[in-house]
């Protein structure tokens, strides 16, 4: 295929012509919270081990320091800048969702182009944020022309697609010729890779940040005259032939005109998104009919197939695999412990009254139910039997309703590493951020 109408043209002239005046006031709104979010979960996660070990080996290797860790007080280049806020944002996989990738769209686009910015002489706020949401047009736009054969064959969509949303994001930011445009995202499909085989390890945000690291490194290079396949997307061997079986372009004609953004969902549960529609479930059961995991039988879940390769860990050993067992998460909710990120330890997924309600939970895959859906039927000791069903594939379309929700969750995670009043001040940084320089809010996620 040609590149003239291909689908690599067609997604570059989508992302590289989005103006920040031409921006309608919804998708920059949604581009805060994307940013709210990230931001929240980038400074949580940068206490976890996974980001420590990632951040000793940014410091062995050295280099300028011309941008921050965030929630700590060091620096180093942009590229290990973009890998370690990558992973420690994805560590504890309380980050956006969005289904038509399908994965985690802020992940691998922001810790890339916060750290472009921070290398640069000003960093302006609407720019910053324009750049975002061509990133996100872009992953998502691929996503959907390569869905379901590409996530269904074992790639983490985060990880593969998410370095072409950072490769287009950087490439917008630096205002790169539509062939410059193609070059970055060629030599981002190059680099692209992930398995969902790691889920429920450390690797699993390390293959996030390893995509803004691919996406930043692939816009520096095309911007540098470095060449690559212009039409990626399209080639006889390029990513979309390798990296699916069930190629869709015609998914850009209804797409045409609109924005994914708008269909971003947000994390309310400190667990993989395949387990929401159940916890959301069990929640209803146990606050409607005051169930107590004294009087549960049997606990039944009827899923989507997919969440059977995503979330199915049967018997976790550690708090990271909880966050990818929907046996175990279910018992949280119908327990009552909560399904914050202080649920989820090597502790919780070993007490034996979890356990033991845990070993009470059965998955049952329905091919014929829609993804992010779940049925849980709780089977009590009398012989009662109560289900509720719930649907977790909508955005919030209260805007006001989802920041106060939003601005909660960020409270919750950020105060405790920067403590109550730096908080304040990054929500009010960010909530401002079009008319601002993006360097304030990387000071402000520094101690």
């Amino acid at each position: 295929m040609s590149v003239n109408g291909s689908v690599t043209e067609r997604i570059v002239q989508t992302a590289r012509c989005l103006q920040f005046e031409a921006l309608p006031e919804d998708v920059v709104v949604l581009a805060k919270h994307c940013l709210l979010d990230w931001v929240g979960v980038a400074i949580a996660g940068s206490q976890q081990p996974l980001a420590s070990l990632l951040l000793a080996e940014a410091q062995e290797q050295g280099g300028d320091g011309a941008a921050a860790v965030l929630g700590t007080p060091l620096r180093t280049t942009p590229l290990m800048a973009a890998l370690v806020n990558g992973a420690a944002s994805h560590a504890l996989d309380y980050d956006d969702v969005h289904l038509m990738m399908p994965g985690h769209p802020s992940v691998p686009v922001y810790p890339a182009l916060l750290a472009l910015a921070e290398a640069g002489q000003e960093a302006p706020g609407h720019r910053f944020l324009t750049a975002f949401v061509a990133g996100l047009e872009t992953e998502c736009r691929v996503g959907g022309v390569m869905a379901p054969g590409h996530y269904r064959a074992g790639w983490h969509a985060t990880a593969t697609l998410g370095a072409l949303g950072a490769a287009a994001a950087c490439a917008h930011y630096l205002g790169l010729t539509e062939e410059q445009w193609r070059h970055a995202l060629g030599i981002a499909g190059a680099l692209a890779s992930g398995l969902k085989s790691m889920f429920g390890t450390m690797t699993k945000p390390l293959q996030a940040g390893k995509a803004a690291l691919n996406g930043l490194l692939a816009a520096r290079l095309a911007a540098r005259g470095f060449t690559a396949d212009a039409a990626v997307l399209d080639s006889e061997q390029g990513f979309c032939a390798t990296h699916t079986d069930t190629l869709r372009p015609q998914v850009l004609d209804r797409l045409e005109g609109g924005f994914a953004i708008r269909d971003v969902l947000f994390k309310y549960h400190a667990a993989c998104y395949g387990t929401h529609a159940s916890i959301e479930a069990a929640l209803r059961l146990r606050e409607r009919h005051g169930i107590s995991p004294e009087q549960v039988r049997e606990v039944r879940l009827r899923v989507p197939e997919v969440n059977m390769g995503i979330c199915n860990i049967p018997s976790p050993r550690t708090g990271l695999e909880g966050k990818f067992s929907m046996r175990f998460t279910t018992a949280l909710a119908l327990a009552g412990w909560g399904t914050d990120e202080a649920a989820f330890n090597d502790a919780s997924v070993r007490e034996p009254s979890l356990v033991s309600l845990m070993e009470r939970v059965h998955v049952e895959a329905d091919p014929e139910m829609r993804d992010s859906c779940s049925e849980v039927t709780v089977t009590l000791a009398d012989g009662t039997s109560l289900s509720e069903f719930a649907d977790v594939s909508r955005p919030c379309p209260d805007l006001d309703l989802q920041w106060r929700r939003l601005t909660a969750k960020f409270r919750g995670l950020v105060s405790p590493v920067l403590g109550e009043e730096r908080a304040e001040a990054l929500i009010e940084a960010i909530a401002r951020v079009e008319g601002g320089d993006v360097r304030e809010i990387a000071r402000l996620c520094q101690p």
